[in-house]
């Protein structure tokens, strides 16, 4: 076994969507590039830590082989942690001038860390948030200490 495989680890995040064209617009938007391994009905928007997979929820379904409901309507939020207030502030209005819908307009927040929530043309949430308690690693990855023990 690999460590990766050890600690488990996500490698990609595929959105069903209703326009696979806006979906991708909106996303490059927001700083994702689109993959050279994108095809005609999928797009795989690259990110330094993650691969957002774009998806006609049609075609979700059917490879899922199970009703996938409506895009966005899950009870899930994607989450981008920033070094600090301002990067959250700057994230959310480029959210927004891309055609974002801002769900919660980013503050304080009850934990002590500051942050707020959009949703993206097909109600995909997002929270933007600074967490002064985990640090950040060059590529934006949070560091936090390792695994628990079974107590």
């Amino acid at each position: 076994m690999t460590a990766a495989a050890d600690t488990g680890h996500v490698t990609m995040i595929t959105l069903g969507v209703a326009d696979l064209p806006r979906a991708e617009a909106f996303y490059r938007a927001l700083g994702f590039a689109r993959s050279s391994a994108s095809q005609p009905g999928i797009s795989f928007m690259l990110s330094s830590t993650i691969v957002i997979g774009l998806f006609p929820v049609a075609e979700l379904a059917k490879d899922v082989t199970a009703d996938v409901g409506v895009p966005g309507k899950g009870a899930i939020a994607l989450a981008r942690n920033e070094p600090d207030r301002a990067t959250v502030d700057r994230v959310m209005q480029t959210a927004a001038d891309a055609g974002a819908t801002i769900a919660k307009p980013a503050q304080e927040v009850f934990w002590g860390g500051y942050s707020g929530y959009f949703a993206d043309p097909d109600g995909h949430l997002w929270e933007i948030a600074h967490n002064p308690f985990a640090k950040l690693d060059g590529a934006g990855r949070m560091l936090l200490p390792g695994p628990a023990g079974n107590n």
